[in-house]
């Protein structure tokens, strides 16, 4: 009984995506913008788990300088930003792909044209922040063709289905984290030693293999899979931001992590997942706010308590 009721409420799950989706499409511009601010606002007032693991998260990547009012300002604006992302990853698809080009200010494109023009590989890896898909559509563009990235899975499958679909839309080439045909690190090495490039959202480590390292000065983990992949493949490895920006869109490209030399090959993954985490640090306390991380990224960082049993 309780599997039933379980593929009932994934069922209800992706209906409810569906539907999200279609009406939102339909649904003016401003409307739109207007209903998922408001959203934002209500999520940051009820303060439910997500919103308050996501002010603890804020409060490490301040430094823990912000007095209690100014750090619920800041996650009031990191709720509506998170609200922005998903106001837009509906309508993006209906999006003219010129119009995202056109909005979309960028920097440091010339350490992606340096790999490209060498004929290496090239890892991006971001964090999440402002809209990646967004981000995706400018490369696309920019590349004149697709780039790989992996995907969690998500239930159901035919929720999973329906974003693979989305990206797939806007010229992104999605290889699911599990489950699919070939392991997606195969896949990946084949595509990055021919060339190719890849962008991989890494500052959550939703496996087993993560390596540690320093983020805003507190111990976690991180995949290992882009130092790793660039060092197996001779790919360059690129840290990357994206943020909002009023208008639309920022894209900011850092300069290459080295991960070839001298050292066992563990080490030099985890000092170049390390330089990846140096450079998440010093770019996502620019606009903290579109740091979009509702999960636990730190061990002895957990949500805030509820209002009512705070001290």
């Amino acid at each position: 009984m309780s599997g039933l009721r379980a593929r009932a409420a994934a069922r209800l799950t992706d209906l409810g995506y569906a539907a999200g989706w279609q009406a939102v499409q339909r649904l003016p511009e401003p409307v739109a913008r207007g209903a998922f601010d408001a959203a934002g606002r209500y999520a940051a007032g009820r303060a439910g788990r997500g919103a308050r693991q996501l002010k603890a998260n804020l409060r490490v990547a301040t430094g823990g300088k912000l007095a209690e009012d100014e750090l619920d300002e800041l996650t009031t604006r990191a709720l509506r930003s998170y609200a922005r992302y998903w106001q837009e990853a509906f309508r993006l698809p209906r999006l003219p792909r010129e119009r995202i080009v056109a909005d979309t200010v960028h920097s440091g494109v010339e350490h992606f044209e340096r790999a490209r023009d060498s004929g290496r590989g090239l890892i991006a890896a971001l964090p999440h922040s402002g809209n990646w898909d967004a981000a995706g559509v400018w490369l696309v563009d920019w590349l004149g063709g697709p780039f790989t990235t992996v995907a969690e899975r998500l239930e159901p499958e035919s929720l999973f289905r329906r974003f693979l679909e989305y990206r797939e839309s806007l010229g992104i080439r999605v290889l699911p984290l599990t489950g699919g045909e070939r392991p997606s690190s195969a896949v990946l090495r084949e595509w990055l030693t021919g060339g190719g490039f890849s962008c991989l959202v890494v500052d959550r480590d939703l496996g087993p293999g993560g390596v540690p390292v320093d983020l805003f000065g507190r111990p976690t983990t991180m995949p290992a899979g882009p130092a790793l992949l660039a060092a197996q493949t001779g790919a360059a490895l690129h840290p990357a931001i994206c943020r909002f920006t009023d208008r639309g869109w920022e894209f900011a490209i850092r300069p290459e992590v080295r991960v070839d030399g001298p050292g066992r090959l563990r080490d030099r993954v985890a000092a170049g997942m390390q330089g990846v985490a140096d450079s998440f640090t010093a770019d996502l306390a620019v606009r903290p706010e579109d740091w979009h991380v509702l999960g636990r990224i730190w061990a002895d960082v957990p949500p805030d308590p509820p209002a009512g049993e705070r001290r």
